[in-house]
């Protein structure tokens, strides 16, 4: 007999309503890398109303045709003719300057002659500004002061906006941010877009811990030794001295990506399963982090800078870097979350650039088994593979082929992409889209999680910039783990990294 899966519940996508996406920066990189073609995955999924539209702006000087043939660089090559019409079919474009008022007239003129097409609703618009931050301003006051950002009463057409990160560099920058946003626009209107929450494994994290009795009961101090949270990546800064001379890699992982991931996997169970209950859970979980010992940072925390290793350039040495520069591209800490479930369970967290290879994952090392009846004691782990290979695996303790007593490890495993065409799930930026499409706050990111997020963090790139030697800039070789420190930050605790 042929074993079919279980029933699955809940598996309906929801289309929004008619829709016009205004697209600041629509002829930059990541309109092309990722934003176009998730826009394509939505039209080829049906998850695009049929008269929503898609308006491209930017400084850059193009006519409908040539903007359309930009577009279409991105869109897959197994595309079919036909799929690549209609899609280019949606597309117009309108060019803006933030100095010039006149163009966004020009762009409320165009919107309205969208708005007069027949459709069964009333057009919401979705304003998403995939540019430098250093402009938000600027498009936003052009936005208010155009009345692009209204909502009028009559219906129920709504106008949202959708941010990139980073969303200020410390507590002060963030909160000026925040202020001038809720200047021109309500908290609802507002989608801050970190793009890790839209993986199905981060997904994921919530409905695994409380839909099994297999793992809720066990999601404590009393059952997990630690957790590990890795995000790898092999590549440098890939031409972007620029920013990164700015970031660095704390401020461009550890106060979003990391702490996201770490806010759902340690978090109290909300009420239910809504936006704000979410929310209110995750933020709840990130006031509850102890803050760094400032004083002794150099314990708890390593930073470190990749070096010239087999013909790979070390950072100082790539175009645009200063040749002394002290901005670290890895960072790993222990921090602690002062809550009755996590009493004296330490949370390792880790990131870095030009490391062995790209990998993000989440592992809880479970304490060992209380029974010695076998032996040396080798504790299970469970680890959630956040990219590229995205699923999970649950290391057990098990008996292996040979001799009766043959134990180790063995892992019961599952990857997304295994489950071939029931795998038909929109990528992380096109759920994210349509998600701001439908109005559902749940994977984006809130005004007063990112204030309690630079609170934590904010102390630590003060001491860095005022007190270096308190915790130190580690060389590591390029194409290795990092810096040797960070492995001595477990090691002073007799716990290991899981291997990059």
């Amino acid at each position: 007999m042929t074993a079919k899966h279980a029933p699955v519940r809940f598996c309906l996508e929801v289309s929004p309503a008619p829709c016009v996406l205004v697209l600041f920066g629509a002829t930059g990189d990541l309109a092309r890398r990722k934003l176009f073609p998730s826009l394509f995955q939505l039209h080829t999924r049906d998850l695009l109303h049929a008269t929503s539209r898609i308006v491209g702006c930017g400084r850059t000087r193009h006519d409908q045709e040539s903007f359309r043939a930009l577009v279409a660089e991105a869109l897959p090559p197994s595309a079919s003719a036909a799929e690549r019409d209609t899609f280019l079919a949606r597309f117009s474009y309108v060019r803006t300057d933030e100095t010039d008022p006149d163009t966004f007239a020009h762009l409320g003129q165009h919107l309205a002659e969208l708005d007069r097409i027949e459709t069964p609703a009333p057009f919401n618009h979705l304003f998403y500004l995939a540019i430098p931050p250093s402009t938000y301003q600027s498009i936003f006051a052009r936005l208010t002061a155009a009345g692009l950002l209204e909502e009028s009463g009559h219906n129920s057409a709504w106008r949202h906006v959708l941010l990139e990160k980073p969303f200020g560099t410390d507590s002060a920058t963030a909160a000026e941010l925040d202020a001038f946003l809720q200047q021109h626009a309500r908290e609802e209107q507002i989608f801050r877009i970190d793009h890790y929450l839209g993986k199905e494994t981060v997904q994921n994290i919530l409905i695994m811990r409380f839909a099994n009795i297999l793992l809720e009961p066990v999601w404590n101090h009393t059952y997990i030794d630690h957790v590990q949270i890795t995000v790898a990546e092999a590549l440098g800064i890939e031409h972007r001295a620029g920013f990164y001379e700015q970031s660095g890699l704390l401020r461009d992982m550890f106060q979003n990506h990391l702490l996201e991931m770490l806010a759902l996997v340690a978090m109290e169970p909300p009420a239910e399963y809504s936006a704000d209950a979410i929310h209110r859970e995750k933020l709840a979980l990130i006031r509850a982090i102890r803050p760094f010992p400032c004083d002794t940072l150099g314990d708890v925390m390593v930073r470190g800078q990749y070096a010239a290793a087999d013909n790979m350039a070390g950072y100082r040495e790539e175009p645009g870097v200063d040749p002394s520069s002290t901005i670290e591209t890895f960072a790993a800490t222990k921090l602690w979350i002062d809550t009755p479930r996590w009493q004296g369970v330490p949370f390792y967290l880790r990131s870095g650039k030009r490391l062995t290879k790209r990998t993000s994952t989440i592992t809880l090392v479970f304490k060992c088994s209380p029974h010695t009846l076998f032996g040396t004691c080798e504790p299970d782990s469970l680890v959630l593979n956040v990219q590229p290979d995205e699923g999970m695996i649950l290391n057990l303790q098990a008996k292996r082929p040979g001799p009766k007593l043959c134990m180790g490890e063995l892992p019961l495993a599952f990857k997304y992409a295994d489950l071939g065409d029931e795998l038909d799930a929109p990528d992380a930026y096109a759920r994210l889209l349509l998600d701001a499409m439908l109005h559902d706050h749940t994977l984006f990111v809130r005004n007063e999680t990112i204030a309690a997020a630079w609170q934590l963090f904010t102390p630590v790139l003060e001491t860095w910039r005022d007190h270096p030697d308190r915790c130190p800039l580690h060389p590591y070789a390029a194409g290795s783990d990092g810096p040797a420190a960070a492995a001595d930050l477990l090691a002073r605790d007799g716990r290991a990294w899981r291997p990059v």
